[in-house]
């Protein structure tokens, strides 16, 4: 069932042998990865910490629960309050894990780069991902391990910028680990392997769904700037979050991506705004369903919504020629309902996508999870574009979209334009599907 253009067969074999952590745990076996010269061993990996958010907050407590020592030595984000909210947090956790005197917390929209002048080995990317690229581009040019979160940008644009920092990463011999901390379960692992090696036979149907209320809105404060208003609320503008389906389904996509070992050859689909359209929710839609077609004819159907008291689930299905499988609950069936297999492996997904990394590290392996972190995000993106437009889409033209959401570069200080801007009426230029000819 594959196309031939999914993960390499360094990273399938990494996923594969890779034995079954415990908390705190390092991999054991021997893994076929290309070694590099230096392991970290017993040596303290410092990290770096871009964005101090929950997100890169989590991240950075992650990273400093793998095994060995490991030391929290830079900070940064645009606002200086968030970094010293996330110093707190993680010194009251971490304790003398967190090194970070005061002349190593920076702010302002150049903190990225002053935290990459440090001695940091590893940087950790959390940022809203409209800022993704930029950074992670950043990280690679001064030499730094990047564990960076999903999805890893918000346009085409973004996405070949990072597909071209991982090359340079590999020449490097950079690891680059991406937050999509399924491929780093043992549950979703276990059933993954089931289903490529033909449990439930050939494979022509997927469907995966992000469907919830939605989350959390930051109203207008007195005094803001445009910008710091769409940076305060950074999920509901394009620029900086991708529309929901980008930030949150990213998951599930990149479930049945991993699956099909391939991306999607074309999609169609439909979105819109139902229930959420005040001004505080920006420009972001609210629902989308797509059609996605595979390499091989096969299809899947994707869906993402965000309204209260409907059908929430956040889950993945395949059907084949011998029987389904619930994906995301760990379970293989027969053609008449009979369950036939169930996953013994464990889900705790966004710690030992740390403990994998680290421990690669300690053993001079440099996993790079960017190319197919960067697909996946593609395809979110493509799937955006297909509801958007109301078009049916080629992988090939949205890859070579043009349309560049914001210059992040350009972003010098929070009195810089917006990207965007409102109207008289405090509302935000929304896409309209028929309409919008340019994705």
């Amino acid at each position: 069932m594959s196309t031939g253009n999914g993960p390499s067969a360094s990273r399938r074999t990494f996923l594969k042998t890779s034995s079954l952590l415990v908390a705190g745990g390092a991999v054991a076996g021997q893994l076929n990865v290309a070694r590099a010269a230096h392991s970290y061993g017993s040596d303290t990996i410092k990290i770096g910490l871009i964005g101090c958010g929950g997100r890169g907050t989590g991240a950075a407590a992650q990273a400093m629960n793998t095994e060995g020592s490991v030391k929290l030595v830079a900070m940064g984000d645009v606002f200086g309050d968030r970094v010293q909210a996330a110093y707190r947090g993680l010194k009251s956790q971490h304790g003398e894990k967190v090194d970070v005197p005061k002349e190593k917390m920076f702010d302002g929209f150049d903190n990225y780069k002053k935290v990459l002048e440090t001695d940091c080995d590893l940087v950790i990317l959390a940022t809203p991902p409209g800022f993704r690229p930029q950074h992670f581009e950043a990280a690679v040019n001064a030499g730094k391990h990047v564990f960076m979160e999903k999805p890893v940008a918000t346009d085409a644009p973004g996405v070949r910028r990072v597909l071209k920092a991982t090359e340079e990463a590999k020449k490097k011999d950079l690891a680059v680990g991406v937050g999509l901390q399924r491929r780093h379960e043992r549950a979703y692992m276990e059933i993954i392997d089931q289903l490529q090696n033909g449990k439930i036979g050939d494979i022509n149907f997927t469907r995966c769904y992000w469907n919830g209320a939605g989350v959390w809105v930051r109203p207008r404060q007195k005094d803001q700037t445009e910008l710091e208003y769409q940076m305060r609320n950074w999920y509901y503008f394009n620029w900086l979050c991708g529309d929901h389906i980008v930030e949150q389904h990213i998951h599930n996509l990149d479930v049945i991506n991993w699956l099909k070992n391939g991306y999607p050859v074309k999609g169609q689909g439909v979105g819109g705004r139902e229930v959420r359209k005040g001004s505080d929710h920006g420009q972001i839609f609210d629902h989308h369903m797509i059609e996605f077609t595979y390499a091989d004819g096969s299809k899947m159907l994707s869906q993402c919504r965000h309204i209260a008291n409907c059908w929430d689930s956040v889950s993945e299905y395949a059907h084949g020629s011998q029987g389904n499988a619930d994906i995301s609950g760990g379970k293989i069936f027969d053609l008449k309902g009979k369950m036939v297999w169930q996953t013994k492996g464990a889900r705790d997904g966004h710690q030992v996508e740390h403990h994998d990394l680290f421990a690669e590290l300690r053993k001079g392996n440099r996993p790079n999870e960017g190319e197919w972190g960067a697909k996946s995000t593609m395809t979110a993106i493509f799937g955006r574009m297909c509801t958007y437009t109301g078009q049916e889409i080629r992988w090939e033209d949205a890859l070579a979209s043009e349309v560049l959401l914001c210059d992040t570069d350009k972003l010098a200080s929070l009195d810089s334009p917006a990207p965007i801007v409102p109207d008289a009426n405090g509302a935000y230029p929304l896409p309209v599907p028929g309409v919008l000819t340019n994705f």
